[in-house]
C-alpha cells in the first residue's frame, strides 16, 4: 500500500467525515492516536485482508483459520477487528477506517445470528467496500444437524437479505461456499 505513514490528523479528518457533521470526542481522538502504530501493517504491507465474521464460539476459530491461512502468504497481512486493540468508543468508526485501508474485505459467514450482519449492509451500500469484498459462506447440505456446533437452523441458515447479497457477490465471482474446515481453507487460498 502506501509507503507514507498515516498521521493522526489524516485519520481524524477521515473519521470526522463519517460522523455526519459531528466531531470526534476527546476519547475517540485518543483512540486514533493510539491506533496509528497498530495500523502500520495495513499501510506498509503489499496486500491486507480485513477478516470479518462472528466472534462466538466456535465461529471465531474459523475466522482465525482464515486469518492464519492468509498470513502464510509473503508480504500479506490479515487481521480481525479485535486485533486492532486500541480503545475505541465508536466501533462504527473503527470498522470504516479499517475497511478503508484494507485491500480486501473477507467475510466468513455461517448463519444469520449476529456476526457481521451490519457490516454486510455496509459493504453492499458503499461501492468501494463492495468492490473489494469476498465472502466465504458456509453451506449445510451434507452436515448432520447433530454436528452443527451453533444454534443455526441448517435448513434455513441465512435471511433473504443475506442471500440476495450472496447472489450479488456470486455474480461478481467473489463468493466461495464451504461446508468443512478443509473447504474453508481452500476458499481462503482462492482469495486475491
Amino acid at each position: 500500500m502506501s509507503e507514507q505513514p498515516v498521521t493522526v490528523d489524516e485519520l481524524a479528518a477521515k473519521a470526522e467525515s463519517y460522523l455526519h457533521e459531528s466531531s470526534l470526542t476527546p476519547e475517540e481522538y485518543e483512540a486514533l492516536k493510539q491506533s496509528v502504530a497498530e495500523l502500520s501493517p495495513l499501510l506498509t504491507t503489499d496486500r491486507t485482508y480485513f477478516v470479518l465474521g462472528s466472534y462466538g464460539r466456535p465461529e471465531i476459530h474459523r475466522l482465525q483459520l482464515v486469518k492464519d491461512r492468509l498470513n502464510r502468504r509473503s508480504d500479506r497481512y490479515a487481521f480481525l477487528m479485535v486485533d486492532i486493540r486500541s480503545e475505541w468508543t465508536n466501533t462504527y468508526l473503527k470498522f470504516r477506517l479499517l475497511a478503508d485501508y484494507a485491500d480486501v474485505i473477507v467475510g466468513v459467514t455461517e448463519h444469520d445470528q449476529g456476526g457481521f450482519l451490519v457490516e454486510q449492509g455496509y459493504f453492499t451500500a458503499i461501492e468501494t467496500y463492495f468492490e473489494k469484498t469476498h465472502v466465504l459462506v458456509r453451506t449445510y447440505e451434507e452436515t448432520d444437524a447433530a454436528d452443527v456446533e451453533t444454534s443455526v437452523d441448517p435448513e434455513r441458515p441465512y435471511s433473504g437479505m443475506q442471500t440476495a447479497i450472496f447472489d450479488m457477490l456470486a455474480d461478481a465471482d467473489r463468493l466461495c461456499t464451504w461446508e468443512t474446515e478443509d473447504e474453508l481453507r481452500d476458499c481462503a487460498t482462492t482469495l486475491p
